[in-house]
């Protein structure tokens, strides 16, 4: 992620009240959180360590799209989505879904899967047991009362944890997963580069990294026809690593 606009984009969410109700929402849900019992266990296939890759036996490929802005490019993302007849997986910041409500609801309808990206894009690896729990659990609570949607995969800011990270996102039910393609398409603002980013040397369960940009829009037609040709099935994270 591109920190610095980041960090300044969740500085100033903070300073702002989103509004009464989701005001109390939030504050429960923090309070929630801090009770021990509401942990759970997880499934966790890979031991307890992130996962950077699908399963490789299997012709499948995810394109993930990480979402705290581009809100603007995301009606035309899905558009495409929609034209391949392809399902995606959307990791959605808290911080995000509580202003986009409608959007990510918009995203749900149309049948691609939500994922989790923390609440305030934290460094994970710089945070504590309490925030990392805070983060996920927030994220995961909101999405589930605004979309319906009990979220199980999260994806670190920045790629950024620990191994409190790994044991909170067990321990709530996740498995935290990374990436084994970058389109780098948040700081490289060029669909070419994107596109060849994405599909160089695809391979059997490759997790391709992207943002909403509208370089990443213009090239995700090329990306999505290109895997298919080479035989891949684009499709979801959780397909992807089953």
């Amino acid at each position: 992620m591109e920190k610095e606009t980041v960090k300044k984009k969740g500085n100033f969410l903070r300073g702002i009240a989103v509004n009464a109700v989701l005001g109390f929402v939030v504050l429960g849900i923090f309070a929630a959180a801090l009770v021990p019992g509401f942990i759970t266990t997880a499934y966790n296939p890979d031991g307890g360590g992130a996962i950077y890759r699908g399963n490789p036996n299997n012709k499948n490929v995810a394109l993930m799209f990480n979402v705290y802005w581009g809100t603007e490019y995301l009606d035309g993302i899905l558009d495409v989505l929609d034209a391949e007849n392809v399902k995606l997986t959307f990791f959605v910041g808290g911080s995000w879904a509580a202003k986009e409500n409608d959007m990510l609801i918009k995203i749900k309808e149309r049948g691609h899967e939500l994922a989790n990206h923390g609440y305030y894009h934290q460094d994970h690896k710089q945070i504590g047991e309490t925030r990392n729990r805070e983060e996920i659990y927030v994220t995961h609570k909101l999405v589930e009362e605004v979309a319906g949607v009990t979220m199980n995969l999260f994806a670190p800011p920045s790629g950024s944890f620990s191994k409190t990270t790994l044991s909170v996102a067990a321990s709530l039910g996740y498995k935290v997963v990374m990436w084994s393609r970058d389109t780098i398409d948040w700081r490289d603002k060029d669909a070419e580069i994107t596109y060849s980013r994405g599909v160089k040397n695809m391979k059997n369960g490759d997790l391709v990294l992207m943002h909403p940009t509208a370089h990443t829009l213009s090239a995700l037609p090329r990306i999505i026809k290109t895997a298919k040709e080479q035989g891949f099935k684009v499709t979801t994270v959780t397909e992807t690593i089953a």
